[in-house]
């Protein structure tokens, strides 16, 4: 999506500070013993309750034969993307490393937006893979310049993650573009090679994510279509947020309450 209007800004704004408030209110419920069915329903209510819609529920990726059953995804330890809360509820446990990612439709425009907490807790290994992909989130958001090039993104996000012991998840998955819809050109590999790639306007609006594992890159995909999970079965942590390209600089319109105070 490119912001043409003000009204447009002033929407995408709104709709990404919603967002975030919702994603840290998931964050306060998410105590040992809830369920992730739980926290699902927790999220369409609030969604709804602010009259906007969630994104996910019922979305139908391209090349997907069914539609995605909840509006939120919600991925636990080796889980790398797309898990799906309501399908087989899992309950979270003490030391659990959950990701929850989540897209909001407010006035006609869809935000998007992604994060990692541990369930206690983390070990020093667990944090400093939190630490590292919240980092390369950030390098890349540094990078996204009207101007710039897709690519200068993806060398920055490889760059903040090479020499970390830690693996970027398979190349298939990355950001996006996103606004008039959940996922729209161009995609952003979390790898790449800075000065190739779509040159990036002025009012673009894009969602970058790095996905970080543990272990090696390697993924397999469930039976279900959707959720991936890390083959080796090690911890899977991701980061996202949606920002809008501008020339004073990229902002970032999915900052969470919790983020602008630290």
């Amino acid at each position: 999506m490119i912001v043409h209007t003000a009204q447009q800004r002033e929407r995408l704004i709104e709709g990404g500070k919603r967002l975030g408030i919702i994603l840290d209110e998931i964050a306060e419920r998410a105590l040992p013993g809830i369920s992730t069915a739980q926290l699902d329903e927790f999220t369409e209510a609030r969604i709804r309750e602010d009259g906007d819609i969630p994104s996910f529920l019922r979305y139908v990726p391209e090349g997907m034969s069914k539609p995605f059953p909840a509006s939120i995804c919600i991925s636990v330890n080796d889980g790398v993307v797309h898990g799906i809360p309501n399908e087989h509820p899992r309950i979270l446990q003490h030391g659990d490393v959950v990701s929850f990612d989540l897209g909001l439709t407010h006035e006609g425009i869809v935000v998007d937006s992604a994060f990692t907490i541990s369930i206690g807790i983390p070990n020093k290994t667990t944090r400093a893979l939190m630490e590292r992909t919240a980092s390369a989130l950030e390098a890349g958001i540094v990078a996204a310049q009207p101007g710039a090039r897709v690519g200068d993104i993806s060398h920055a996000i490889e760059s903040a993650i090479k020499g970390s012991g830690f693996s970027m998840a398979a190349s298939i998955l990355g950001g996006h573009g996103v606004g008039a819809h959940v996922h729209e050109e161009p995609f952003i590999a979390n790898v790449g090679r800075a000065g190739t790639g779509e040159l990036l306007e002025d009012g673009v609006v894009l969602a970058l994510e790095p996905i970080v594992n543990k272990g090696k890159s390697n993924i397999l995909l469930d039976q279900n279509e959707y959720t991936y999970h890390t083959k080796d079965g090690a911890l899977s942590v991701h980061f996202e947020h949606t920002i809008l390209v501008e020339e004073g600089g990229p902002l970032v319109v999915t900052r969470r309450p919790s983020e602008r105070a630290v």
